[in-house]
């Protein structure tokens, strides 16, 4: 118990969001390297660059240089066990980004300095306020001009309505960035451009009551610039409280630039020692306690042929507690079936490890022959409950999709199947049409080209795609209306999912008060869970 104990405690769950360009990607590569988990950082820059980030691993998002899904890497750090989720920072994909941190216990939030808060960024905030997950902020690019910093922590509090705690302060930015202010020690960490290149930069401290030495790295000018800024920051903002930060009431803040290394690892030490091991879980009335010592998990999310050579599909558990152990047999909950989970293995991306055992914290991969969804949980034999369910967002662009050479039937039905089920797409039908002809429900329409591109090059299958005017999804909360006697809208359409519940899709919102008018038993609910 004595060792499940100590594992569980050194573990640290967390997910890294943005918006696109904000520098997540860069900075999820400098934490590897500092874990030693890799030897350089690879550059995102789309089609020219023959290197590509460690987290993007799908073919499309090498040449788009963009992150599409959602990426498990997990390294050892300073005796703590560290599990990174990357996610999509691209708003087209946020639905992956959104069942991602079910799994993570707190979030690295990225921002550009110059561009401050922006539309992504504020659905991902609202995501982790629900949940209560702990927000460390770093601001990142202070090497390029940026906004005035005060300026971004008011924006930071108006926006997502939560206290900001500057851990350090930066001196200047662009050409004129000389360094931050690390206030809990009272010193500079000076910006060294010499040193810029390299992978790790420690920096030149130096005491800020030092006068002469401040001169010297940072100019008269910007010594009592910074002096007077930080005298303000002392008397006028937020006073640090550790359980705020837990709670998601405060957002330390940190600055830096992740592209040249600076400030990078000094936050990746900070945010180890405020953010806290493996939380515990909800499972109906229950609270799962991540140090029990009988294994418990749930499935976030599932990818198909990550492997090009054995065509095979994974899905990703986050332990919640106890530990995994490798030849033992557990419950598959939803299918009350237990079985031994094959070829449990961790991710670096798209590397894998098999693994003997891992610990509430930690994510794994398993072997999934098609008979895991999301939010399914899995479990020691001896116990029996569910984790909460994760919630199906309303997709907000439709198209009618289809096989253009109807011998590859099979083929369609197959690809179409197992991406719906890994949550890229929803699925829908016309009652009596068959697999033929399909509604593809997504979040945005970028997914569309991303279906297309992963049906012809790993099904071998082209499509035809209609877009629909559709915009708005309800599902039908009571189950006894039958939805062939419902008085709607000629552009209203009833379609059902692939387990059968029915729902309306709409042209308009006005189409949907229309509905309830006039159909005084019908109840619609946005959100699905199940």
């Amino acid at each position: 118990m004595a060792d499940l104990t100590r594992e569980i405690k050194r573990r640290r769950t967390f997910a890294i969001i943005s918006h696109p360009d904000a520098g997540k990607t860069t900075l999820t590569e400098k934490f590897l390297l500092y874990g030693g988990a890799i030897q350089s950082a690879g550059t995102v820059k789309g089609k020219a660059s023959d290197r590509h980030a460690t987290s993007d691993w799908m073919d499309l998002e090498k040449q788009r240089g963009i992150s599409i899904t959602s990426s498990v890497m997990q390294f050892e750090y300073d005796d703590y066990c560290i599990n990174i989720l990357d996610t999509p920072g691209h708003q087209d994909f946020s639905e992956d980004t959104y069942r991602t941190l079910m799994a993570a216990d707190s979030a690295v939030m990225v921002i550009d300095a110059a561009k401050g808060i922006e539309p992504q960024t504020r659905k991902l905030f609202k995501v982790c306020a629900m949940r209560d997950i702990p927000i460390f902020t770093f601001i990142n690019k202070l090497d390029r001009e940026a906004r005035d910093p005060f300026d971004l922590l008011d924006e930071l509090e108006r926006e997502f309505g939560i206290g900001t705690y500057p851990m350090n302060w930066p001196i200047g930015c662009g050409v004129n960035f000389k360094g931050v202010f690390d206030r809990e020690r009272r010193s500079i960490l000076a910006f060294d451009e010499f040193h810029s290149g390299r992978n790790r930069i420690e920096g030149i401290s130096c005491d800020i009551t030092d006068v002469e030495k401040m001169d010297s790295l940072i100019g008269e000018y910007d010594r009592r610039a910074l002096v007077d800024q930080i005298e303000l920051l002392d008397v006028a903002s937020y006073e640090f409280d550790l359980e705020k930060v837990r709670h998601g009431k405060l957002s330390p803040v940190f600055f830096g630039s992740a592209l040249n290394n600076f400030g990078v690892e000094p936050f990746l030490k900070s945010f180890l020692e405020m953010t806290t091991s493996p939380l515990p879980r909800k499972a109906g009335e229950q609270v799962i306690d991540p140090f029990d010592e009988k294994f418990s998990a749930f499935v976030f999310k599932i990818q198909a042929n990550m492997n090009k050579a054995h065509r095979d599909r994974i899905a990703f558990m986050r332990i919640c507690s106890g530990k995994f152990e490798r030849n033992k047999e557990y419950l598959h909950v939803q299918n009350n079936k237990v079985a031994k989970l094959s070829q449990p293995q961790q991710m670096m991306a798209q590397e894998r490890e098999i693994v003997d055992c891992a610990y509430a914290g930690d994510i794994i991969g398993v072997f999934d022959p098609g008979i895991f969804s999301i939010g399914d949980t899995v479990c020691d034999p001896t116990l029996k409950f569910t984790f909460e369910r994760i919630p199906t967002f309303a997709p907000e662009h439709f198209a009618i999709v289809e096989q253009k050479d109807s011998m590859k039937r099979k083929q369609f039905a197959k690809g179409m199947n197992q991406i719906a089920q890994e949550g890229a797409i929803q699925m829908f039908f016309e009652p009596n049409s068959g697999m033929e002809r399909v509604i593809v429900g997504v979040v945005g329409v970028l997914q569309f080209e991303v279906l297309e591109y992963r049906l012809k090059h790993e099904y071998g299958v082209d499509i035809i795609r209609r877009p629909m005017p559709q915009q708005y999804i309800r599902w039908i909360e009571n189950e006894k209306i039958d939805p062939t006697k419902l008085t709607l809208d000629t552009d209203t359409k009833w379609v059902q999912d692939y387990r059968g519940n029915n729902l309306l899709i709409f042209p308009r919102e006005w189409s949907i008060r229309w509905a309830l008018e006039k159909n005084k038993d019908l109840v619609l609910k946005e959100f699905h869970e199940g």
